[in-house]
């Protein structure tokens, strides 16, 4: 009931519990027994004798979660590398983790982008570094920048250096193949910072029903987003020991696990105390902004891009991402007064080119560089 499963949906669960200690039982397999292919066959089994519910892994989930908890599961981990690709892959993993400090997510896509480059020059077989030469790194770059966005292929390119680096580190090969990876076309500061005029962000917190508690979570998730300019990443992470209210600061998980602390405005403060007065349910989960459904836990940071798109649709515009918002935070800051060095210092970015772009909308300030238009009136 913690995790806000109604009376018949905690029936359910329990039924599938007493399912699996029976199924258990007829395989003669002990709870330690259970793997991930145990599973599989388990929620099969269940699928073949005529269940509609809880048939997938995915479903058993919660259920194997409680249990790893209680130790009587083993809990689930990865498959040890079957040969030198895996064993490579593995590595990589590892070094991803513990020397860059990645996130999951960004260790995944790195993982995945090395994963690809390697099974395109190792086929089948074992990788051999000697025979990889620049021809094979530009050409897998041009496969498989073709058919991506410009902003998929500039990140699959940053991973696959990344990963080419490691190798040369890790002494799989002495040739720099990261020096062969050819960058993406692109044009630095080439476009606009969208963000979104102040009538929409009216309209988007206005879409908020503060008499529910899906409105509360929703305005007080807005709200620091436009005020804050924080990542749904940033958002999603959020945890109640991270509220300083004497002290009015917030500690924000920012990327590269770093940690920095901001204050809290008085109306960011004020719409997150509503939610977690009047709205946040009382479970044992330490996330500031949870799920709306059982089992009640931590917004993941494709939650906080829903919350933003979802109100954006009530109000009739057209649909805005997380991003936006952290960009009209800049923008606002910046029309404000503030100066660029400021703004990237609100948003806690590393380098300065990077906030340089909203340089283009802070209007006043261009119009004075603006030269008079040839034959215009004196």
């Amino acid at each position: 009931m913690r995790l806000g499963y109604s009376e018949a949906a905690a029936s359910t669960h329990l039924a599938l519990l007493r399912d699996l200690s029976t199924w258990l039982a007829t395989e003669e397999l002990a709870p330690a027994d259970l793997t991930a292919a145990q599973v599989k066959l388990f929620v099969d089994a269940r699928r073949q004798a005529g269940h509609h519910g809880l048939i997938t892994a995915r479903g058993a989930a919660p259920l194997l979660e409680y249990l790893v908890r209680l130790g009587v599961v083993p809990p689930p981990s990865r498959s040890l590398p079957s040969g030198l690709v895996e064993l490579l892959l593995e590595q990589y993993h590892d070094y991803l983790v513990s020397q860059r400090g990645l996130s999951e997510g960004e260790v995944t896509r790195h993982g995945r982008a090395a994963g690809l480059f390697v099974r395109s020059v190792a086929g089948t077989g074992d990788i051999d570094w000697a025979a990889v030469t620049a021809r094979d790194v530009t050409c897998f770059v041009v496969r498989e920048c073709s058919a991506r966005s410009r902003a998929s292929a500039c990140k699959l390119v940053s991973e696959l250096r990344s990963f080419l680096r490691f190798a040369q580190l890790s002494g799989f090969t002495t040739v720099p193949l990261s020096q062969a990876v050819p960058p993406v076309a692109t044009w630095s500061a080439s476009s606009l910072p969208r963000w979104v005029p102040a009538e929409e962000v009216t309209a988007l917190l206005a879409s908020c029903d503060r008499q529910q508690a899906s409105g509360l979570r929703d305005f007080a998730i807005l709200t620091l987003l436009v005020r804050l300019g924080l990542r749904a990443g940033e958002v999603a992470a959020m945890e109640l020991d991270d509220i300083d209210w004497r002290a009015g600061q917030i500690v924000v998980h920012g990327k590269g696990r770093r940690d920095e602390r901001m204050p809290l405005p008085d109306d960011v403060g004020e719409a997150m105390a509503g939610y977690l007065r009047h709205g946040r349910p009382r479970v044992t989960d330490r996330s500031v902004f949870l799920r709306l459904r059982a089992p009640l836990r931590g917004l993941s940071p494709q939650g906080v891009s829903c919350v933003v798109q979802h109100a954006s649709q009530r109000a009739g515009l057209a649909v805005i991402g997380a991003h936006r918002l952290r960009h009209t935070a800049a923008t606002e800051m910046l029309r404000a007064g503030a100066s660029l060095t400021e703004v990237g210092q609100a948003l806690r970015q590393r380098v300065a080119s990077t906030t340089s772009i909203y340089a283009k909308v802070d209007h006043v300030a261009l119009r004075a560089l603006a030269r008079r238009w040839p034959g215009d009136a004196a």
